[in-house]
C-alpha cells in the first residue's frame, strides 16, 4: 500500500493543477485575435506600421475596452474604449472593415468582429482622416465617411482568432 502512495499523490496533484490550466490559455472570452497587416493602418489616432498585432478585450462587465498589443504581446500599444456594433450574418473568420481614406493616408480601422459573433466593436475615425474627407479639395473624388469591408484573407490584412 505504501508503494502506491506516491502514485496517488502525483495523480491527485495533476488533477488539481489541470483545473487551473484553462485560465492560462487564450479563450473566446477575451476575443483574442491575431492580425497581420502588410501596410500601415490607423486605429483611432494611432498608426500601426506593417506587422503582426493582437486585439484582445479587457475582462470587464461592459466588455468594450479593446487592447492592441504587438505580435508577441510584450508591449501594449493602445487601449481603446470601443463602441458596440452589430451585423446580421456572423462569419467563421475575424472580420475587419475600414473607413475610406484619402490617397496617401493609411486605411483606418472601422469595425472588428470576432468569428461567429453578431456583435463587434466600432472604432472612431481618426481626426486627420475626418478632416481630410470633410475639407474636400478641388478635384477630390472621395465622398464622406463610407466604409469598405476588407476581407481578412486579402494581401493587405490577415486576421485569425486563437
Amino acid at each position: 500500500m505504501n508503494r502506491y502512495l506516491p502514485v496517488f499523490v502525483a495523480l491527485a496533484g495533476s488533477l488539481v493543477s489541470s483545473a487551473f490550466v484553462p485560465s492560462l490559455k487564450a479563450s473566446e472570452f477575451d476575443k483574442k485575435t491575431i492580425i497581420t497587416i502588410s501596410q500601415p493602418i490607423a486605429v483611432e489616432d494611432t498608426i500601426l506600421p506593417a506587422g503582426q498585432y493582437v486585439l484582445r478585450l479587457l475582462d470587464t462587465p461592459s466588455r468594450d475596452v479593446v487592447y492592441i498589443f504587438n505580435g508577441e504581446e510584450t508591449r501594449l500599444i493602445k487601449t481603446i474604449l470601443a463602441i458596440h456594433a452589430d451585423r446580421s450574418e456572423p462569419t467563421g473568420k475575424s472580420d475587419l472593415s475600414f473607413y475610406d481614406s484619402s490617397a496617401g493616408e493609411p486605411a483606418a480601422l472601422h469595425t472588428w468582429f470576432y468569428p461567429g459573433d453578431e456583435t463587434g466593436f466600432e472604432f472612431l475615425r481618426p481626426q486627420h482622416t475626418a478632416a481630410v474627407n470633410s475639407n474636400a479639395t478641388l478635384g477630390a473624388t472621395r465622398k464622406g465617411p463610407t466604409q469598405r469591408s476588407q476581407p481578412t484573407n486579402t494581401p493587405s490584412t490577415g486576421a485569425g482568432g486563437n
